[in-house]
């Protein structure tokens, strides 16, 4: 491990755009060696930022389960599916599917369980994205389906073809989903 210590300058200039006439911006030069021992890079640059009242740690963000189960169904070639659930233009829910064990792992980007794909159900299964795939469609009971469906360009009634189509957006709020091959 690489333990270090170092006394720099701090960089001060007037703060940009909307920031008031007395506002100022600090900056600190890090050394590089410092950053690479940390995984920064251009591609991976986020930190996070800890204040004490005496001093401050910057450091990697812990990896969430989330990015552990990517991670591991990348590393054995599963066939992944992600899906972004958004309300309006705020990303509410990342979904990872792993089409070949049929297991799930979610990252809730809100707090409010109401604004999220699986509500209060942080460990959601393959049987509750179909159901959520399902909500997120017109339902398979409507009268004159055969007639949405082929407007749609479908054969049969599967509600992954409906919302790649349509994106699951329904009349009643402003949610979609956003779908990427992984």
């Amino acid at each position: 491990m690489l333990h270090e210590e170092r006394t720099a300058n701090i960089l001060i200039n007037k703060a940009g755009g909307n920031a008031g006439p007395d506002a100022k911006g600090y900056r600190v030069a890090l050394p590089s060696a410092w950053m690479k021992a940390l995984g920064i890079s251009e591609g991976s640059r986020t930190v996070t930022l800890q204040f004490d009242g005496e001093s401050i740690t910057i450091r990697r963000p812990a990896v969430s389960d989330y990015d552990v189960f990517l991670a591991n169904a990348r590393s054995s070639a599963h066939a992944l599916m992600i899906l972004y659930y958004y309300d309006g233009n705020k990303l509410c829910t990342k979904i990872c599917a792993d089409q070949t064990t049929h297991q799930l792992a979610i990252e809730n980007e809100v707090s409010s369980p109401l604004s999220t794909a699986f509500g209060v159900n942080r460990k959601p299964t393959w049987d509750d994205l179909q159901t959520f795939l399902k909500d997120r469609c017109v339902p398979q009971e409507r009268d004159g389906l055969k007639y949405y469906l082929s407007d749609l360009g479908l054969d049969c009634y599967d509600p992954l073809a409906i919302i790649r189509k349509t994106e699951g957006r329904m009349a009643e709020d402003s949610c979609w989903i956003k779908i990427v091959e992984g």
